[in-house]
């Protein structure tokens, strides 16, 4: 082979390769839209992705307090992936990512200095434990709501997370099948902006 039809076809390569990464790399931001007639139902947009997602009880609010079921409106980015590793292999995605243990929890108690926040709770603690029966917290993408500065009141514990099979409205979180979760996984980074509303 000629050198120089050798050179082109590993630049071609190397091209493709390039190409290839970059299409599959995080997306610089997702879309979460209520559903038309049901506000505890909605859209998630992800590039050419679009997949059904249940919403807080309460719909999209713009004044998000503690308990009022809403899911915040709002512009937010993933902080990290939560998993349960004793259930399902580590799922690629460009965010870090934590095994979900024993005494994983959340603080959603806004007297206290460790609201919104995650927390480690003794077996006779109570608290939002992160490792539950059920399978709506297998994976958590934990999102930056009320983080800076964190506000007692304005709600915690938001996350993107499982759906249940009914597909009942969350507590005020974004939830969604674990195969578009997989699919969506791939495609966020920390820099991904979450757009709600």
């Amino acid at each position: 082979m000629n050198s120089t039809l050798h050179v082109h076809m590993k630049n071609k390569a190397a091209s493709a390769s390039y190409t290839r990464n970059r299409s599959s790399g995080p997306l610089s931001a997702i879309r979460v839209r209520p559903a038309a007639g049901n506000p505890r139902r909605g859209w998630l947009t992800a590039g050419h992705l679009t997949i059904p997602v249940a919403l807080g009880r309460g719909g999209i609010l713009a004044n998000k307090r503690e308990g009022d079921g809403g899911t915040p409106r709002g512009s937010y980015r993933p902080r990290q992936l939560w998993w349960r590793g004793d259930r399902h292999s580590r799922p690629g995605t460009f965010l870090p990512a934590r095994v979900i243990g024993n005494a994983d929890a959340w603080c959603e108690d806004p007297g206290d200095r460790h609201y919104n926040q995650p927390i480690r709770l003794g077996r006779e603690q109570g608290g939002d434990r992160l490792k539950r029966a059920d399978h709506l917290y297998d994976f958590i993408i934990e999102i930056d709501h009320n983080t800076r500065p964190r506000i007692a009141g304005r709600g915690s514990a938001v996350f993107l997370h499982l759906a249940r099979d009914n597909f009942g409205p969350t507590a005020g979180c974004v939830s969604m099948t674990k195969s578009a979760m997989l699919q969506l996984l791939r495609r966020l980074g920390p820099r991904t902006k979450i757009i709600i509303g």
